[in-house]
């Protein structure tokens, strides 16, 4: 078992609060907060979208591969990722073995209702069916975020409180 003083890593799918959850965690533990996203839009100058329509999604995971191998290296904090991470096995080797892995999971139905509105995924944009692309990116990526993942944590229809409490249960072993 992993000591809860290392890293905690927050995956799973896109509106699944990885972010929300992830500041109040980090907030609640006096930990910092990265997401590896904001970090990759800092440090490029440019926003996901504008990279994936640039570079595409190989030139965005590219980027999030040097990051991901970068910031999981730092100690006492906890990591927002993006919702691709687990695509690439050198992301994973690096998040399974330097800290705690919370996957973060969630239905299709509740990934569309929180995803709806926002033009920042550059993966639902020009997208007939949201919904149809959220169901396959899920059956490509829940088996991976599974294979990482030291606890499942299911956020469907919870508040950030409740999960951030479940999270700090089983980091404290009493779940």
């Amino acid at each position: 078992m992993k000591s809860s003083l290392d890293n905690i890593f927050l995956v799973g799918p896109m509106g699944a609060g990885k972010t929300t959850i992830g500041r109040l965690l980090a907030s609640e533990m006096q930990l910092e907060f990265v997401d590896s996203d904001a970090e990759i839009e800092q440090r490029s100058g440019a926003s996901i979208s504008w990279i994936f329509d640039v570079e595409g999604e190989p030139g965005f995971r590219l980027r999030e591969k040097k990051i991901i191998a970068e910031l999981t290296e730092r100690k006492g904090m906890v990591l927002a990722t993006g919702g691709g991470v687990v695509l690439d096995s050198q992301n994973r080797k690096f998040l399974q073995g330097r800290g705690v892995v919370i996957y973060l999971m969630t239905t299709v139905s509740q990934q569309a209702e929180r995803t709806r509105r926002d033009q920042k995924r550059p993966l639902l944009q020009n997208v007939q069916d949201p919904r149809a692309r959220l169901t396959e990116l899920m059956e490509i990526r829940d088996p991976l975020y599974r294979e990482i993942a030291d606890y499942i944590i299911v956020t469907h229809r919870r508040g950030p409180k409740a999960v951030c409490a479940e999270i700090a249960q089983h980091l404290a072993g009493k779940l």
